[in-house]
């Protein structure tokens, strides 16, 4: 629980940040191996992970943006900060599907088949940088009394109240990841309908995180009515993981529909 892990010169290792970056290569080498495997040659891996990674990390940064459009108009300053600090998952989600999908367009590649290829990486991508957010703070849960068994308090971070017992939904979500990551590649190996497995990403990692909303005492994550902005993307997620998952299949088997999804992906 302790962001600033140790300095090299004036260079400083923060833990959120090296989490990242482990997730990141982790779920890049995962996805270059499996690819290997199915005849895809590194070159295209390489080119789909920069676009998909940087669409991510940009669309995170706007998602985030967003969120605190309220308090940035209401104190401009505060927009450099914004730039150098925070992260929203779901942003990163979104603008990653764009970014693959547009190289997609350009490469001649099935979308789909690659959503479902790289779709258990990044639950276990997710997974590791939730160890991240559990070293900085961030993404902190509700308060719990003291003497909870389940709770932590934090003493050094930027992010969480310090010296308080706190619900540890870093680990919870951390620890939901890796089950995710280990079903969808169980599901991979069953599923044979492209979209299948990326619609269950979305559909799993929606709905739990939907919950997990509940049970987060960081505020400043904006919200639409009742619902917090990530509860009110999750359940559009979670309706295109079960059109993926349900009605995708179905128009693959129509030859006259799937044929016309061909020609129009080979032009």
């Amino acid at each position: 629980m302790k962001n600033d892990l140790f300095s090299i010169g004036p260079l400083t290792i923060h833990g959120y940040g090296l989490m990242m970056a482990i997730g990141i290569l982790t779920a890049y080498f995962m996805v270059e191996y499996r690819a290997k495997r199915r005849g895809i040659d590194e070159d295209t891996i390489f080119n789909f992970g920069i676009w998909a990674v940087l669409s991510g990390l940009l669309g995170s940064k706007i998602l985030y943006l967003i969120t605190r459009l309220p308090d940035l108009i209401a104190q401009p300053s505060l927009f450099l900060d914004s730039l150098m600090d925070g992260w929203v998952v779901y942003g990163s989600i979104i603008g990653g599907i764009a970014g693959a999908w547009i190289y997609c367009k350009k490469s001649g590649l099935v979308f789909l088949q690659m959503f479902d290829l790289v779709a258990p990486a990044l639950a276990l991508a997710q997974g590791i940088g939730r160890i991240g957010c559990f070293l900085a703070g961030c993404c902190y849960g509700i308060r719990l009394e003291e003497g909870n068994p389940i709770a932590i308090v934090f003493h050094e971070s930027a992010y969480a109240p310090n010296d308080v017992p706190l619900l540890p939904t870093q680990i919870i979500s951390s620890v939901l990841n890796f089950l995710h990551f280990g079903l969808l590649m169980f599901l991979s190996g069953k599923m044979k309908k492209n979209g299948q497995v990326a619609g269950c990403y979305l559909i799993f990692y929606s709905v739990g995180r939907f919950v997990l909303e509940y049970f987060r005492g960081d505020l400043i994550r904006g919200n639409v009515g009742a619902l917090s902005t990530s509860q009110f993307i999750a359940i559009f997620m979670c309706l295109a993981g079960l059109f993926l998952l349900f009605v995708q299949p179905r128009l693959q088997k129509n030859p006259e529909i799937s044929a016309r999804r061909q020609d129009e992906e080979q032009c």
